[in-house]
Order: structure tokens, then sequence, then C-alpha cells
């Protein structure tokens, strides 16, 4: 007679199961349960994460001590079918269960789930992790489900996300702007004192000290870095800032004297003097704990709030409508638009300098503003000093009057480019050779995204930013991977791992089904990374080519249509005399049209000028004679000849 042997070390869970009367139960007493049940039992309830079990046709349920305080005031669920226990969530949950016992595992982050644990119905934020459990027939009997609740998380992110949202600036022009700046703002000297602060950073730093520096109340501050360790206040923003970073969103949690807990979120930007040191900080502190912005007392002199402004890694700009001149422009703008701000004196300027695809939009948004809106866009730039396309996110604001009229406006300009490092999917059934092949990665500092089957990537891949797939072949189902994404899938080059069993044509195999790269396992830590390192660079170097595509449209777009047509005629391999005999014009004028093309292309020969041209998607005018071929066969050559033009560039 089993004992319950494989409840040893479960808990009080264990014991409630050893406990239960399962004789009633359709699964019977312990001798009759099958070996699968109880090895799955085993692991589960000598698991720290919360994980749940549903077990055989009528889904009854299991769980581990871990689990047990997401019950909440629930009757005992041990023992009770799961639809029973999850009755208000099974719409929910259902699907994903059904799925699981169809032998399909799922993982589910921030997944909405509706429960009632307490009582009362309650909107909820999971992570959940859904395997089917497998007899000793390989048939699914029971489904697995580990679980971590996400809600606070969520709930913080949203009320971030509701708070930029409901950014209001509808006063007068600098004093308005300083009243309504959503967060808590600080200068610092490089001793840690506070120089200027406004209300709501003196609320959370009282003495006026940095925490960074401030013994006394460093324990009510507790900041964590992005991975969510713990950091020590040698590390904490001001203390970075004062090395040279720029520190964007430090998580930390606050506490009050009278023990209340908030999360704030904590950026610092060095000021610079002109002999390269550093005296000072700027130190900006976001409450995330609030559904609601408590509007900011920052009532500072225009000249207080300019010297804040001339140091803030955002835009900050006014226009008169009227004149359509552009007031004024903080120093950042030199950085983000890549130009000096006596450069873009006006209106007419800054949307010149938008994408042109984005043009329309930034001139509609400039208009509502006018008309007494308040709204927020996102839009492109082309930067004037690389043609570097950079993404922003505007916050546009009306200015009235004292008469209500509307005449100067105002925005908060925050370059949102994304320039984050590419990342590496792992492909492995195993749970050992994924943890294995994740965690070298990671210690070469890649961000990794791993999955436990095949199928469970591709359904997702299409959707995937750019990165390296590292797939094991053997336990990831073989080729199937590899060729799903051979043919449309560029940005996720596959790099194989498989034991040849000495069979030397299975890397060759693995290489025509579309991986880059192949490696024996067992497989060598350096090994990996060099691989890894290789297919990212090419689609960096993919990417790169992208943005001087982007680029030369840019160019082009530029282009009046005269202009554009005399370049066509250049590519259809037109001379000056033909080109003017067919667009009605003077060799003379075509020849001015022609410098002023090459000029505005960058471009110092004709070779030059059909490669940006070709880039960017310009073709050939119909040619009127017989010397349109010799275009042709310009074109034909154009690779053989980037090598010598991109050296031209570079000289």
């Amino acid at each position: 007679m089993d004992h319950g042997h494989f409840l040893a070390g479960g808990g009080q869970s264990a014991i409630r199961i050893r406990e239960y009367d399962w004789r009633s139960s359709p699964l019977g007493p312990f001798d009759t349960w099958p070996h699968a049940l109880k090895y799955t039992l085993s692991g589960m309830l000598n698991s720290a994460f919360p994980t749940y079990l549903a077990w055989g046709p009528d889904l009854i349920s299991f769980y581990n001590d871990a689990y047990r305080p997401i019950l909440g005031s629930k009757p005992e669920a041990l023992g009770r079918p799961f639809p029973q226990v999850w009755h208000e969530s099974w719409d929910q949950i259902g699907p994903v269960t059904d799925r699981a016992l169809q032998g399909e595992a799922s993982y589910l982050e921030d997944y909405a789930v509706t429960v009632n644990r307490d009582g009362s119905r309650e909107d909820t934020s999971w992570t959940f992790a859904y395997s089917p459990v497998r007899d000793e027939q390989g048939d699914v009997r029971g489904v697995l489900c580990h679980v971590h609740e996400t809600t606070a998380r969520v709930r913080t992110e949203e009320q971030l996300r509701s708070a930029l949202r409901e950014i209001e600036a509808q006063q007068a022009r600098f004093g308005t702007l300083i009243e309504h700046l959503p967060f808590a703002a600080g200068l610092f000297g490089a001793d840690g004192r506070a120089l200027l602060t406004n209300p709501l950073c003196r609320r959370f730093l009282p003495h006026g000290m940095a925490p960074a520096v401030d013994p006394d109340v460093q324990p009510q501050w507790t900041g964590f870095d992005a991975e969510g360790r713990v950091v020590s206040p040698s590390d904490y923003p001001f203390a970075r800032a004062m090395r040279g970073e720029v520190v964007q969103g430090m998580n930390f949690l606050h506490r009050s004297r009278e023990g209340d807990e908030s999360w704030m979120r904590v950026s610092a930007i060095p000021v610079w003097e002109r002999d390269g040191g550093i005296q000072l900080a700027i130190v900006v502190m976001q409450d995330v704990d609030r559904e609601k912005r408590t509007e900011a007392a920052l009532r500072e002199s225009e000249e207080r709030f300019r010297r804040f402004a001339e140091h803030s890694a955002n835009v900050l700009w006014l226009a008169d409508l009227e004149s359509g001149q552009l007031d004024y422009l903080s120093s950042s703008f030199a950085q983000v638009w890549g130009m000096p701000a006596r450069d873009m004196p006006d209106l007419v300027g800054w949307l010149a300098s938008v994408h042109p695809e984005d043009r329309d939009g930034a001139a509609q948004a400039l208009e509502r503003v006018g008309g007494g809106e308040t709204l927020v866009l996102g839009y492109r730039i082309l930067r004037a000093s690389d043609q570097g396309v950079r993404r922003i996110r505007d916050t546009f604001f009306p200015i009235p009057g004292r008469n209500g009229r509307i005449r100067f406006v105002g925005g908060i300009a925050q370059d949102v480019t994304t320039d984050t490092g590419l990342r590496v999917y792992v492909v492995a059934a195993g749970d050992d050779a994924r943890h294995r092949i994740a965690g070298a990665l990671q210690a070469a500092g890649y961000e990794v995204q791993a999955f436990a089957s095949g199928q469970a990537f591709l359904k997702i891949a299409g959707s995937l930013m750019p990165g390296c797939v590292v797939l094991d072949l053997e336990e990831a189902g073989g080729f199937g991977v590899a060729s799903a994404l051979k043919t449309d899938r560029a940005h996720l080059p596959v790099v194989a791992i498989g034991a040849s069993g000495g069979d030397t044509g299975f890397g060759v195999r693995a290489m025509k089904a579309g991986a880059v790269d192949f490696l024996e396992d067992p497989w060598a830590p350096d090994g990996l990374l060099f691989a890894v390192s290789s297919a990212l660079a090419e689609i960096r170097d993919v990417a790169d080519r992208n943005r001087e595509s982007d680029a030369s449209r840019h160019r082009i777009a530029a282009l009046s249509a005269r202009e554009r047509a005399v370049l066509e005629g250049l590519l259809a391999g037109g001379t000056n005399k033909t080109i003017a005999r067919t667009l009605g014009l003077s060799p003379r004028t075509v020849e001015i049209h022609r410098a002023k093309v090459m000029e505005a292309l960058g471009a110092r020969t004709l070779p030059e000028a059909v490669l940006i041209a070709t880039a960017a998607g310009v073709r050939p005018a119909d040619p009127p004679d017989a010397s349109g071929r010799a275009a042709q066969d310009l074109l034909d050559t154009r690779a053989a000849m980037a090598p010598e033009v991109a050296g031209d560039r570079r000289a």
C-alpha cells in the first residue's frame, strides 16, 4: 500500500492532501493513483513558486503552499474541479486550460482575469505558464499551471500612462509650464545639498539632501535596478550623475516616517561646467503611485525656469502663431535635431524637419492646438547633421491670453527613439538545455526571451523585434523552425545547436534548412557567443542600409518637381540637351537644375547621384534615344561601384 511518500516535504498542502478523504473522489485512494500524478505532485509541493495542478477528466484541483494565498477567502479548493474553484474566471482561463489538455503549452504575460477571492469581483493581471502533464504512455492527463500575479505592476504602469496623458498646460507661458510639471525636481550641488527645489521635491526630501549622501534618510529609500536587484546608495541617480552619467527612470520604494509606502521613479542629469567638470546635477522624481497627479506648485521665476529648461533632456519650445516665429527653443534642441537653434527660426522650418510621411499630421496638430486643444503627437524628424531619423513624442498645449485668444503655443518634445541592443530568442523544449543556453547569453549581457517549443515561438515570430534565434534542433523539433523562418523572417537569423552523432552532413542540412550557423552539442560558450554576435552584426548592417535608404528618400523628397524631372532624365542617360528638349527648357536651365540636384543629394559625381536616387526608389524617365541604354548599363553596375562611392563619401 502506498503511504504517500511522494508527499514528503510538501508543507501544509501535503498534509491536507494526506488527510483528505479521497475514497469519495473520482481519483480514489493513494494506491490507485498513477505514477505520473504522484511524480507531478511531488515536484509541485516541493516548489516555492505558486503552482496549481488540475488532474483527470474532472480536473481535480491540487496546489502547493505558495499558491494558497492566491485563493484568498475562497472555500477549500483541494479535490474540487478546477472550473468550480475559478468559475467566475473560467471564460478567460478555460480556453488556455483546453489548449493544455490538447497538448499545447502556453505562456501568458500580464493576462487579464476577473476573480472573486475576497467577496467581490476584482480585475487582476497574471503571468501564467500552462503545461500539459502526460502519463507514461504520453497521453495528456492533467494541466500544470505556474502563476505569478502582476496586478500591482500593471496598475502602476497604467496609472503612470494615465498621468502622462492628463498633462495640462493652459495657463500663461513659463509660469504655467512650471506649475504643471508632473514631477518633483531639484538642482543639487556636488555635496548633495539642494540648491533649488520645488514643493514636491521638498515633500520627499525634507532635509534638502540627496538620499545618496544623506545617511539619515537612506533607510527610507530603496533603489532597484532594471532587473529588480537592490542598488547601493553609491549607485543612486544623483551619485551616478556626479560621475557623468545620465540616469533615466530608476525605481525606488519610499517609506515615509509614518510608514506609508509609495513607488517613485527617479532620474538625474549631470550639469557640465565649461572646464568639463561636474558641480551640479538635476534630479527629477515622479510619483508613480498616484491615480491622479497632484498639481505641481512650481511658482519659480522665469529665469530659474530657463536655467532648468536649458539642462533638460527634453526640448521645450514656444511659438507665436501670428508671426510663425519660434520664440524659444531649449538647448537640447541642438542635440536632438542636429542643428543650432538659431537655424530654426520659425514653424515653416520646423515642419520641413518633420519626416514627409508625418508632416501633414504635424501641421494639423498646430491647427488643433491653435483652436484650444492640448494633445500628444508622435512623429519622426530627419536630423540636419546626419539625416538620421529620430522619433519624437511632443505634448502641444495652448497658452491663452487674458482675453482668451490663443496666440502663443508651446510644447515639450521628448526623443523616444529606441536605441537598445538586439535580442536573442532561445528555443529549446528541455528546461536544462533552455536554461543553460539562456544563462550563457544573459551572462554576456544579452536580453534573452526563451520558448519551450518551436510551435510557441513561431506563433509570435512575426511580431518579434529583430534578434538572433538560438535553436536546439533535437529538443525543438528538428529543422522545422529554421525552415519556417527562412523565407520571410530575415530579421530573425537562426543559430542551430545539435548533436550530429558523427553525421558530417547534419550541419550542412541545418544550414540548408535556413540556419546561418551550426554548433555541435556539447557546445562551448565562446563558440555560442561568437555565432550570436555574427548573426546580430548582419541584422545591424541591414538596419544601417535601411537608414541610408530613408535618408536618400528624404533628399529626393526635398527636390522640386522640375529638379526631380531633371534627375529622372539623368538616370535615363540623357544629356543636358536631350533633357532640355524633352522638358521644353534651355540647356543652360537644365545645367542649373542639375547642379542643384547634385548639391541637394550631396553627390559629387553622377554615379554617386545614381546610387542615391536608386536607393530612394527613383526610376529613370523613358529614354528619348539610345543614350538611355548607357544609363541602364550604369544602373546594372552600381553594386560593383558601391565601395568606391562609399569611399568618396568618407573622403
